[in-house]
């Protein structure tokens, strides 16, 4: 295990976790459970702890998932407001091995602060001198359900141009489409080749589109952190084999610390096969549980063994 992956966490007052901690995670970790169980908000927990090492950070990974969320509302007008995305996220505190990022905030005979702690070293700014500037982490990128834009593509392809790799990823897609020649930046779009043609990726479904995000943006986070909302949206069942091998091997290569969700049986049973037929101990997967009582969530985790039981005798994972 890579010193700086995340082993653990603690999460409190961040969306639906008041309270929550867990460990064992290892280079590439798949979350389940049923649906509006919380996993995508742990992944952003987990996120804004990785990005946020200082104020800039900070406010661009709490501004990043405010907007992600917004997507949907985007083409009928949404306004990107970073005070007002920051200041929804009130009282919040990450811990993990690698870091503590918290942040809340003070008012006083109408005196607003804003308060934040990264990692012992408190830091306290009156909101009317507050620039809300943000920073770009390198390495660490959050690809939501809804994929990434071309100009997102674009960016993360000269990651793979300068490791030489473009022959790698065409391979990739000729084994996912047999159609598919080769990929290029063509009139600064992402495009597909075949029989000497280019067509826009967005004529080829989403799989082949997430696939190039995924690709790519592992390039992009070496030595860093990839997260990965519904890491199977847009593939059919017979292609996730060959997801999770690209995914498992690139991550190892590369020293990516990789977390994906999903609520897909099909899709935890090939990370499952993959796991074992690469014999790769350094993933994971975990269930997230809602206690319908009490309502606190809770994780636990399964190794390639003790996934692979459950998945044989009967275990629920679908959402």
């Amino acid at each position: 295990m890579n010193q700086h992956f995340i082993t653990e966490i603690e999460i409190k007052n961040f969306k639906c976790f008041d309270n929550f901690k867990t460990e064992g995670f290892k280079r590439v970790n798949l979350i389940g459970g049923k649906n509006n169980v919380g996993k995508t908000a742990f992944m952003e927990a987990v996120y804004v702890n990785t990005k946020a090492i200082d104020l800039k950070s900070f406010v661009a990974a709490l501004d990043d998932i405010k907007f992600m969320r917004e997507n949907l509302n985007i083409l009928g007008g949404y306004e990107n407001d970073v005070k007002k995305n920051i200041e929804q996220f009130n009282n919040i505190f990450t811990k993990s091995n690698i870091n503590l990022a918290s942040y809340t905030i003070e008012d006083i005979n109408g005196v607003k602060k804003y308060i934040f702690n990264f990692n012992g070293e408190n830091i306290e700014v009156n909101v009317n001198q507050f620039s809300y500037e943000r920073s770009i982490a390198k390495s660490i990128v959050f690809i939501d359900n809804f994929g990434l834009s071309n100009n997102q593509i674009i960016g993360l392809y000269a990651s793979v141009q300068k490791k030489n790799e473009e022959y790698f990823l065409d391979e990739i897609l000729k084994e996912f489409d047999s159609r598919i020649e080769s990929f290029k930046i063509i009139d600064n779009k992402p495009q597909c080749e075949i029989n000497g043609k280019y067509y826009e990726i967005t004529e080829f479904g989403d799989g082949v589109r997430h696939l190039v995000s995924i690709i790519t943006t592992l390039f992009f986070c070496e030595d860093g952190y990839l997260f990965i909302d519904e890491v199977d949206n847009g593939f059919h069942y017979t292609k996730l084999d060959e997801l999770w091998k690209i995914i498992l091997e690139v991550s190892d290569k590369l020293n990516v610390q990789v977390f994906a969700t999903t609520h897909s049986k099909e899709c935890i049973e090939s990370f499952n096969r993959v796991q074992k037929k690469l014999n790769d101990s350094d993933t994971s997967y975990f269930e997230m549980i809602k206690n319908i009582k009490n309502k606190n969530i809770y994780m636990r985790v399964l190794d390639a063994k003790q996934l692979e039981y459950e998945l044989t005798h009967g275990g629920e994972y679908r959402g």
